[in-house]
């Protein structure tokens, strides 16, 4: 009895230094500003389609998409993801943390402002490099989770539409059939994604030095790097919530 007392009284002591260890990482790895590009970049989306939609179409567009990617409710599906599948925040935290983390933070931030996706809306241009970066980059592409995760930022954006009219017109797709579009276009976007995904990496790990860009990679492929990013990417599912309804949502 005793000692089931001193292991939950351990819990109770280390739990809340456990939560402040993963918010401080979901800060330090920049997870507020990229949700704020994001809506950014989701406001340029709905008035692309201002002039393509009948009003109440549009009306029904804005409304579901700033209800469904709410700040708040967005970085709470998130955290809730990234705390239950992230099971030691520590060695991520460090790395964030460090100078060369926070310059890849940066980078990240930098290469998602809205400014910056005007500035390459027509294609990012074409880096030259050595062949050691290249190889490090190759490696980089591997390690992360670049595809999945920008499939998954298009088809939200996307997806807002199709929402929408789903919501006015319920029945309009069966599940399974919505699904079956969804899956085909999320592999054809990773694909699309892939084709230069070297290159996209070049570019936005552009200021890393040669020596910074191989402690990335080296944490990128290390096994607390590989559960941080494989977390990541269900927190970023999570917090876009691609395929699921309003309904289900709320």
């Amino acid at each position: 009895m005793r000692r089931l007392f001193s292991l939950l009284l351990l819990m109770i002591c280390t739990m809340p230094v456990w939560a402040d260890s993963l918010d401080q990482l979901y800060k330090a790895a920049g997870w507020p500003e990229q949700r704020a590009h994001f809506n950014d970049a989701l406001g340029a989306a709905q008035l692309r389609y201002r002039n393509s939609l009948p009003p109440a179409l549009f009306q029904a567009l804005v409304n579901n998409s700033n209800q469904r990617f709410q700040a708040q409710a967005m970085d709470t599906r998130a955290q809730a993801q990234l705390r239950a599948k992230l099971k030691n925040p520590a060695p991520a935290l460090a790395f964030f943390q460090s100078s060369v983390g926070r310059k890849v933070v940066a980078a990240e931030l930098l290469a998602t402002r809205k400014d910056q996706l005007a500035k390459n809306a027509k294609g990012l241009p074409r880096i030259e490099a050595s062949d050691n970066r290249l190889l490090a980059i190759g490696h980089l592409a591997q390690a992360l989770p670049a595809r999945e995760a920008g499939a998954e930022v298009s088809l939200a954006i996307a997806g807002v539409a199709a929402d929408s009219l789903s919501s006015m017109i319920p029945g309009l797709l069966g599940n399974g059939q919505a699904q079956g579009l969804l899956d085909g276009q999320r592999q054809r976007l990773m694909n699309e994604i892939g084709e230069d995904l070297n290159n996209t990496l070049l570019y936005v790990y552009r200021d890393l030095s040669d020596d910074e860009l191989e402690r990335f990679v080296e944490f990128a492929e290390s096994a607390p790097g590989k559960a941080y990013y494989q977390a990541a990417l269900a927190a970023v599912r999570a917090g876009l919530a691609v395929g699921q309804s309003s309904a289900e949502l709320n």
